[in-house]
């Protein structure tokens, strides 16, 4: 029986890709397991997948001066050699990484160990973390054509993100039962696993507007649910688990981050929407060129978190209202591939080899 072993993690972003992935290989027959990290989202993420998770000690690249800096080379080697273990005892066939620092030292482990690495880049441009790993893979996995230049040449292949069965099947009708959705338009807003403080002070800030036009649902991220607002037409949760595919099917406007997994299954499903990328300040930059990149093939509408307020929230909302005809056209445009399909058959040819 075959044997791959999987890694991602840090945020919903390096992890749910892969379930799709692992469901397929599910049915296939093939024996799987995954290396996380010990205090990321993954392993909650994975607890109804029934897999075998192994936690590793790992790093995290910081934008700015800690201590925590000194001691982080020193948890990433201790997360090689317990990724090196981890290799030898488990012996896969092939080992799958979506990314995040967590998965370094599991790359290089499976190297070290002859076992064949795939890798899948999401955003339009490579991070720190698929870099580092580029050179121990036989294979990197994209979202986008354009990636493929900023790679290894002969590594790239374009295959899409795999997209959750629950985001292909929702049901709208379902989730506006079980919500009790008064028929109006609805608006789905989230921020990433995390959620995003600015977003849902900016959403706040314009709530009563907002509920005259619109069924609200908004997923705020942890500790972030305002008990005071009791707002007819809004719905607020920290988090929506398996019903989040329902919910996505019933939305006619979203407003989310631009993490290069939320836009592709926002193109994949032709759902108009709004993004407001992480400010480079907080991250790499890679929300903002996914966006601006989108933004110019005219199928996302964009705000910047710096020009973010509630009016300016509101004047987006009018204008992605009047124009979502035209962005569902030009999102026609987006090709959609079998990317679970892709993807395994990648994992399937180098697992025999």
């Amino acid at each position: 029986m075959k044997r791959v072993l999987f890694t991602g993690g840090g945020t919903a972003g390096h992890v749910t890709p892969n379930l799709g992935v692992i469901e397929q290989l599910q049915e296939e027959g093939w024996t799987i397991a995954y290396v996380g990290s010990k205090t990321g989202i993954e392993r909650e993420l994975l607890h109804e997948s029934g897999i075998e998770f192994f936690a590793i000690a790992t790093g995290k690249l910081r934008r700015y001066i800690s201590w925590q800096n000194l001691i982080d080379p020193f948890r990433v080697l201790l997360g090689l050699f317990q990724s090196i273990w981890i290799c030898l005892r488990w012996s896969p066939d092939v080992v799958f990484s979506k990314g995040g620092f967590v998965a370094v030292p599991v790359v290089a482990a499976a190297w070290l160990c002859r076992i064949p690495v795939i890798a899948h880049e999401s955003d339009t441009s490579p991070g720190l973390a698929t870099r580092l790993s580029a050179p121990f893979a036989v294979r990197i996995c994209v979202n986008f054509e354009q990636t493929l230049d900023m790679l290894p040449k002969g590594k790239g292949q374009v295959t899409g993100s795999p997209v959750r069965r629950s985001i292909l099947s929702g049901n709208g009708e379902r989730a506006a039962r079980e919500l009790g959705l008064s028929g109006k338009p609805m608006l789905l807003v989230f921020g990433g696993s995390l959620g995003a403080s600015a977003i849902n002070r900016s959403v706040r800030q314009v709530l009563d507007t907002l509920c005259q036009r619109f069924d609200v649902v908004h997923v705020t991220g942890p500790g972030q649910i305002d008990p005071g607002l009791q707002q007819t037409g809004y719905w607020q949760r920290e988090f929506i688990g398996a019903g989040f595919g329902d919910v996505f099917a019933a939305a006619d406007l979203v407003i989310a981050r631009a993490g290069a997994n939320t836009i592709y299954e926002l193109l994949v499903t032709r759902t108009p929407h709004i993004l407001i990328p992480l400010p480079r300040a907080a991250s790499r930059g890679d929300q903002i060129e996914n966006a601006v990149l989108f933004e110019q093939l005219e199928m996302s509408r964009v705000i910047f978190q710096e020009n973010l307020d509630g009016d300016s929230l509101l004047a987006e909302v009018d204008i992605a209202w009047q124009k979502r005809a035209s962005q569902i056209v030009a999102m026609e445009q987006f090709e959609v591939k079998d990317s679970c399909a892709l993807i395994v058959s990648l994992i399937e040819e180098f697992a025999k080899r």
